[in-house]
């Protein structure tokens, strides 16, 4: 017999009765029934239920046995009584009768319980994740995780895929987020940087005359925190085509990702329908560039209501160039208590409050009328008109938001998710997808400086041409997909011609000669035949976190850092060793006071 198990602790059932077997693992529960002991003994696979009594050789070592302890028991399989049978578990017919016990490993009291779903400290779970690990959700979120990767991998060798790998030490680039520095020990002074993504590597795949490439990559990025990003590392599905145009990449990630989805939807549905909605139209109509259309409400502008009306903020807000007044609908929102809950929302946002209207049954039972102070200050035929837009009827409310977009389209899709999801609009029951294209290329900090708003390596639409006139008007072949509020996946139809790459970087800031400092290799490349191509990234982390339905992306990663981006487990980031600094020649300076 093999010196640790037989079986493993999900293995046995009724056909087993009468054999010998050998379990290991760990102490789930134990149980004293006044003579008769019983463990559930647990390991990766499942649960048995083991035990003893006081004509057993193992019985007095059964009795110094606690929760956690890791335990190897011989015995004898025997038939549970039909009332004792437990439907729940795979082994359920059947406990094992202990002759012999050895003890593999014992463990200390706990410092959070292993045992249910506790709602326990979030530093403490991760400074001891190794135990929090042993929960049954987060233990399931792992399996969940390592199952979808492979069904990724699966379906992209399918598809006539290669799986490659890129270096993880490389030169720094500005993607977007901060890099992470590593010193070099053999070049004094000079740094590498973890790559935030493969980027420029999988470019030149491409013009290695390598067709599809894919790999399941690390990236690394020196950002903030946040429930659904990491602030160090996280892992992509990353992807690069060659001879393609937007709607091949669109038409080959969709089944992959929808496969993905629908194994492992759980009993939810996944609408096949992907539609293709502009960045222009996606802030209009839901307030994100990553819309949740579990949701229908569609914000409709409505400025043209509260132009010269009576509601003097609204009308003279619309005095001024580059405003107006967007309305988001509420239907069933319709009571006074909803609506005032609803502005006290807007004004924990930051914005002095939210407009309502809502519409009820007229007094005098001709009709509808509306109902609130925005209804009463713009009057009746306004308000009527308004409803007809928006499509609204009795009982249902409107919320209105004013001012130059930017200013508040952010909190205005926030209020439209929070009214989505109090309203019961919001069906939890499916995953919605859409493809958000047309990104601008560029934006403007508040000073007026030009810099890239996406991937700087992507084909601006029109090329040359297009970038001869204001750099805010111009798109990039740039997409992203969207899935129940979530960004899951970012993408582009590359620049791959110099002439039109110098001028896009030129734009924002970057000269020929730093063009060519910092992307040598790329530009070295497209000197020498680079074929038309373009790619994408789905993140890993946040697919796992949608499919595992919980909103902390710490849920589905084994070892995450905390909101501070430390590693309460193994200590990091931590103080550097003076041999170590001196060998790197580097100093730390004191902290600034």
């Amino acid at each position: 017999m093999h010196a640790f198990r037989s079986h493993t602790c999900a293995d046995l059932s009724a056909a087993n009765a009468g054999e010998t077997v050998r379990l290991a693992g760990w102490v789930h529960r134990v149980r004293d029934h006044g003579g008769v002991l019983f463990i559930d003994l647990r390991d990766h696979y499942g649960m048995t239920q083991v035990l003893c009594d006081g004509d057993s050789a193992a019985f007095k070592a059964m009795e110094k046995v606690r929760s956690e302890w890791v335990i190897r028991i011989d015995g004898t399989v025997k038939l549970r009584d039909a009332s004792l049978i437990n439907p729940k578990i795979p082994t359920g017919e059947i406990e094992v009768y202990v002759r012999d016990i050895e003890i593999l490993g014992e463990a200390e009291e706990l410092p959070l319980p292993v045992f249910g779903e506790l709602d326990y400290p979030e530093e403490t779970r991760l400074a001891y994740r190794f135990l929090d690990l042993r929960r049954e959700s987060l233990h399931d979120n792992m399996i969940l995780r390592s199952n979808v990767v492979k069904s990724m991998r699966k379906r992209m060798w399918e598809a006539e895929f290669n799986e490659f790998q890129t270096p993880i030490i490389t030169a720094s680039s500005p993607e977007g987020a901060r890099d992470f520095l590593v010193p070099s020990r053999l070049h004094p002074g000079k740094f590498y940087a973890l790559p935030q993504a493969p980027q420029q590597f999988k470019q030149l795949i491409m013009v290695g005359g390598f067709d599809k490439y894919f790999q399941i990559a690390p990236c690394f990025r020196d950002e903030d925190p946040r429930a659904d990003r990491s602030p160090t590392d996280f892992y992509q599905l990353d992807v690069e085509m060659s001879f393609v145009e937007q709607e091949d990449i669109f038409n080959t990630m969709q089944p992959v990702l929808q496969g993905v989805f629908e194994e492992f939807a759980d009993g939810r549905t996944v609408d096949p329908v992907w539609p293709r909605i502009p960045y222009a139209e996606s802030m209009l109509k839901y307030g994100s560039d990553k819309p949740d259309l579990r949701n229908p409400i569609e914000m409709q502008v409505v400025s043209d209501h509260f132009r010269d009306s009576g509601f003097a903020i609204f009308a003279k807000l619309l005095e001024q160039e580059g405003t107006e007044i967007r309305a988001i609908p509420a239907p069933t929102g319709g009571s006074r208590k909803f609506c005032d809950r609803m502005n006290k929302f807007a004004q924990e946002q930051g914005l002095p409050g939210m407009g309502y209207i809502f519409w009820r049954k007229a007094e005098d039972g001709s009709g509808l009328e509306g109902a609130g102070p925005l209804a009463k200050n713009i009057g009746p035929e306004r308000t009527e008109a308004i409803r007809q837009q928006l499509g609204l009827g009795e009982g249902d409310a409107a919320f209105f938001l004013g001012g130059a977009p930017a200013s508040f389209e952010a909190v205005a899709g926030r209020a439209r998710n929070v009214i989505g999801e109090e309203l019961g609009l919001t069906d939890k029951s499916q995953f919605k997808f859409a493809w958000v294209v047309d990104f601008p290329m560029y934006e403007a900090d508040d000073e007026g400086k030009i810099d890239f708003s996406h991937n700087p390596f992507s084909m601006p639409q029109g090329g040359t041409d297009a970038l001869d006139g204001d750099p805010l008007q111009v798109k990039g072949y740039q997409y992203d997909l969207a899935c129940n509020g979530y960004e899951i996946l970012s993408g582009a139809i590359r620049n791959h011609k110099l002439d039109i790459m110098y001028r896009a970087f030129e734009i924002a800031g970057y000269g020929k000669d730093e063009v060519e400092k910092r992307f040598g290799g790329m530009v070295k490349a497209f000197k020498y035949g680079a074929p038309p191509h373009g790619g994408c990234a789905a993140g890993i982390d946040r697919i796992v976190m949608i499919l595992a339905d919980t909103a902390n992306i710490r849920e589905v990663i084994m070892f995450p850092m905390n909101q501070r981006a430390e590693d309460l487990m193994m200590g990091a980031p931590s103080e550097p060793m003076n041999e170590q600094l001196r060998e790197l020649r580097l100093r730390v300076l004191p902290k600034e006071d």
